[in-house]
Order: C-alpha cells, then sequence, then structure tokens
C-alpha cells in the first residue's frame, strides 16, 4: 500500500520494488555472473530491493538451487561495486532458485512457471517477477512462445504483474526489429516491455539532460546560430573478444550506432521535455530521431574500417581476420563513422559525426558540443593561432564528468590566446559514487519506471537510419586501419572535406 504521506513525485526517497521475482535466462554467460548478479547484490546492499525477493536462474545446467547460489556468490563477490558484506549476502542467501533446461524444453519451461506459481506462498511475491533475456537474439521468439504457451507472461494468470527485458540488438533491421516488437507485445503488453540499452543507465547520461534544462546558461546557445557541430565517439581499446560469433554478423553499426549512439545523439538534440515522464521525454527523443537525415554523399560521409595488427597499450594484437573464429575474408567493420543531419528548425545545417571504433588507443565515450567561432577577434592573427572553436565535452565514460573549452590570455606582457578547459569530475564533486547502470536500470524495471528505456517506436526510427547504410556498404570491403591507431585514414578526410578534424578524445 503506499504512503498516503508521501507525494508520489518526490523522487527524493529512493522506491522500494513490490515483492518480486527476477527470472534470468542465460544465468551463466558473461552479462549475467558481470553484471546483473553483481547488480543485484549491490540493490541489496543500498537497500533498494524488498524482503521478499527472488532471483530464479535458468539454464543449461544439471544443477540444484545451491550450486546457483554458490555461482552467484563467487559472481557478486568478484565484480559487485559496493563493499562485500556477509550480513547482506545472508538475506538474500536461500532467495536462489535454479531450473536447468534448453529453451526447446517443455518440460523445463512447465517447471519454471510451476516454481514461480509456488514462490508465491512460499516467498510471498504475490505473482509479480520480471524475465531478463541474457541470451542471444536469436533465441528470443523461441522463449517468448514458450512463456506464452505457459502463461507465464499473462499478468491475469499470474495474479501480479509479469515483464520483460530484451537486450539490444532489437533485431538486425528494420523488419525483423517489427516482426520481434509484434512477437513480444503479443506476448507480453506493450507497457510490460523494457528495451534495455545499459548506456541510458549511465549517470552522465542523465545528466544530459540535466545539464541542458537546469541551466540558463547552455539552453540559449544550444542550437545552429551557435553551435558549428557535435561529434559524438564511443572508442574501444579491445577487440571482439569472445563474441566473434555475435559480432561478425552484427559488426559495429548494428551493435553501437543503431542503440548507444543514435540515442546519446537523441538526447544531446532533443527539445525539453514538458515534464520528465517517460512519456514526454520519449516522444522528444522520436522527433529528433525521425529527423535525421543521412548525406547525399555517402561515398565520402559513411566510413567502415576493420582493424588489423597493431600495438594497443604498448601490447602487439592480432587484426580482427585473425581472431578466433573469424572467417577468413569476412568484410564485418568494427569502425563506423558517419555523418548525420537533422532537419529541424534548431539544428539545419549543423553535422552531428557520429563514430565508434574497436582496438583504437583508449576507452572514450564523449559527447563534444563544438561551437561557432568569435565572428570577430581584436588581436593580432599570430595571438590567437592556436585557439580554437570553445567545447562543452560531456564525458559518458571513463572519468565521467564534463569539460569546458574556452579561449583565454597566457600569463606574460603580451596578449598570446590559448585554449584551456574547465573539468567537473563526478568522483570528486560528490562524496556518493555513481551506481552502475544496470543497477539504476533493474530497479526500474521492478519498480515499473520506463523513463530509460526505448520504446519500439524509438527503436523503428533508429533502423530506419541504419538500413540505408547497411544496404550502401553491402558488398563493400572496409578501410583497414592499424589497431591502435584513431581508425581509416578516410574518417579524418571525412571531416577535413568540410574544414574540421575529430577531437582527441
Amino acid at each position: 500500500m503506499p504512503n498516503p504521506l508521501r507525494d508520489p513525485q518526490d523522487r527524493r526517497l529512493p522506491r522500494i520494488p513490490e515483492p518480486c521475482a527476477l527470472v534470468i535466462f542465460g544465468v551463466t554467460g558473461d552479462l549475467a555472473r558481470k553484471k546483473l548478479i553483481p547488480a543485484v547484490y549491490d540493490l541489496a546492499n543500498r537497500g533498494l530491493l524488498p524482503a521478499a525477493f527472488v532471483i530464479l536462474g535458468f539454464a543449461r545446467r544439471d544443477w540444484g538451487d545451491g550450486d546457483f547460489e554458490d555461482l552467484a556468490r563467487e559472481a557478486a563477490k568478484k565484480h559487485a561495486r559496493t563493499p562485500w558484506r556477509e550480513e547482506v549476502w545472508t538475506r538474500l542467501a536461500g532467495n536462489f532458485k535454479f531450473v536447468g533446461g534448453s529453451f526447446d524444453d517443455n518440460d523445463a519451461f512447465d517447471t519454471l512457471t510451476s516454481t514461480l506459481d509456488d514462490l508465491r506462498a512460499s516467498h510471498a511475491i504475490q505473482g509479480n517477477a520480471a524475465f531478463y533475456f541474457s541470451i542471444p537474439p536469436g533465441a528470443f521468439p523461441l522463449v517468448l512462445k514458450q512463456l506464452e504457451r505457459t502463461g507465464a507472461a499473462d499478468n491475469t494468470v499470474s495474479g501480479g504483474w509479469r515483464r520483460v527485458v530484451v537486450e539490444k540488438p532489437f533485431g538486425n533491421d528494420l523488419d525483423s526489429a517489427r516482426e520481434l516488437d509484434d512477437l513480444v507485445d503479443d506476448v507480453f503488453t506493450g507497457e510490460d516491455v523494457y528495451r534495455i540499452d545499459h548506456y541510458l543507465g549511465k549517470e552522465t547520461v542523465q545528466n544530459i539532460l540535466a545539464l541542458r534544462f537546469a541551466n540558463a546558461m547552455f539552453e540559449p546557445v544550444w542550437n545552429s546560430n551557435y553551435v558549428d557541430s557535435v561529434q559524438i565517439t564511443m572508442a574501444e581499446d579491445v577487440g571482439i573478444g569472445s563474441r566473434a560469433g555475435f559480432y561478425d554478423t552484427a559488426g559495429a553499426a548494428r551493435d553501437v550506432l543503431q542503440n548507444h549512439l543514435l540515442q546519446l545523439l537523441a538526447l544531446t538534440a532533443m527539445e525539453e521535455p514538458v515534464g520528465y515522464s517517460p512519456d514526454e521525454i520519449r516522444t522528444e527523443k522520436l522527433k529528433v530521431l525521425r529527423a535525421i537525415t543521412l548525406p547525399g554523399d555517402l561515398e565520402n560521409n559513411a566510413v567502415r574500417g576493420q582493424y588489423a595488427e597493431g600495438w594497443v597499450a604498448g601490447e602487439k594484437v592480432d587484426g580482427y581476420l585473425s581472431e578466433e573464429n573469424i572467417p577468413a575474408g569476412s568484410t564485418t567493420e568494427t569502425y563506423a563513422a558517419v555523418k548525420l543531419g537533422i532537419q529541424n528548425r534548431r539544428w539545419a545545417g549543423v553535422p552531428f559525426y557520429v563514430r565508434t571504433g574497436k582496438r583504437l588507443p583508449r576507452r572514450v565515450t564523449e559527447i563534444a558540443v563544438m561551437f561557432k567561432k568569435a565572428p570577430h577577434l581584436p588581436f593580432h592573427a599570430y595571438d590567437t593561432e592556436t585557439l580554437g572553436h570553445n567545447q562543452l565535452v560531456i564525458r559518458v565514460q571513463p572519468d565521467e564528468g564534463v569539460t569546458v573549452k574556452f579561449g583565454s590570455k597566457v600569463p606574460g606582457t603580451g596578449m598570446e590566446l590559448r585554449d584551456i578547459s574547465m573539468d567537473f569530475l563526478y568522483g570528486e564533486a560528490f562524496t556518493e559514487s555513481s551506481p552502475e547502470a544496470y543497477e539504476r536500470l533493474i530497479r526500474d524495471v521492478l519498480i515499473g519506471d520506463k523513463t530509460l528505456f526505448p520504446d519500439a517506436a524509438e527503436v523503428e526510427a533508429s533502423w530506419a537510419v541504419i538500413d540505408p547504410l547497411e544496404a550502401f556498404w553491402a558488398g563493400r570491403k572496409p578501410h583497414p586501419y592499424a589497431a591502435g591507431s584513431w581508425g581509416p585514414a578516410a574518417a579524418d578526410e571525412m571531416l577535413s572535406r568540410d574544414g574540421r578534424t575529430w577531437r582527441r578524445a
């Protein structure tokens, strides 16, 4: 029962979910072990889980509940963000259940459903359960049909709420995304579907809205009158690791550009929402995604690359074609850079340069708003030779924070000007460390808050941008680039033709 003395709009006190279960499909995989289970422990450590809470794992293992609990304990101790406290784990212990089986095993799903039914009485979860799909996208339809067959996805049958969390990529093009949308909305109600993009759970990404709409100093210049261009970069220094099977069928554009980077672009470019609610924020993001246009000259403004052998952090690494389980002659891109436009009054004429890549010099994700140069400088040209564009840079990861870059006089008797930076770092400004993205997002699923989850229309609008790129790139070989470099030369040439350069991230 809600607290009658508490304003439901007051978010200063965190909401605690109702009694419920979290069902994780693929619980033995990397995502579950390194992110989901540690996030559950961290939520418990912060007092953000209900007393009646169960984690139910499903995987192809001949395990009992104790085996699953042992795996969960090891994963939490190794990967949790918050300090290990035995008393916290003691409260969670006994709330781990496991069902073994494959996705085409009817008996296993019948057992899963009966187990959830039993938990209503034994653990007082009231029929509430969220299903997390920590599984390959190709398995989504099979699991959804099993949940439909058993009635496990039906709110009426369960006597509580049933929600589903689907990891990206949601489909591999617009048509497959629509097919999956139809299926998942048929099995669950549309309001119970949570398409997770973990980037939206990062504190710095959420701070984009605060930075823009809570401060009068930024919004007046956040438009084509003052902004020269915007650069959005997601660079990784690692290769594909053990993801060869997935990555070679997806590539950088489908894996990152379609979801993470277009969502960052939408948050950067959106109009101010009427209020801070899921529907109002999604309305404004969707307007931006539908206004994105590709350049007419894709040959010079859409660049794919594939890393060759090279050196990263002083270590020699193999090229993509030498990675394990990658077919010889693969044309899958590990780097993508594209020039995008937004056809609305605020952003008309402002290019948005978006790039992502693996085996780059370092790991960094940032949004750089590059402002136009002053129309007139009353200084001698040789005093301003090194003066560049004013910049506002939002660092999503690592070293989360904001940098403002502007011109200043160099101390001395002359009037020499050069760029300096003013930094805000989350780790220095606040005593509380930022929660992991999955902490925030799992809790939001359990309390039913969809603010940070893209809906079907956003996913489809994003695929409408990516599909023409994939069609243009089909049959073309990506540009090679040395591991440890910032990508192929063609990406630098793309900006140089516009009289610009990539910001050194």
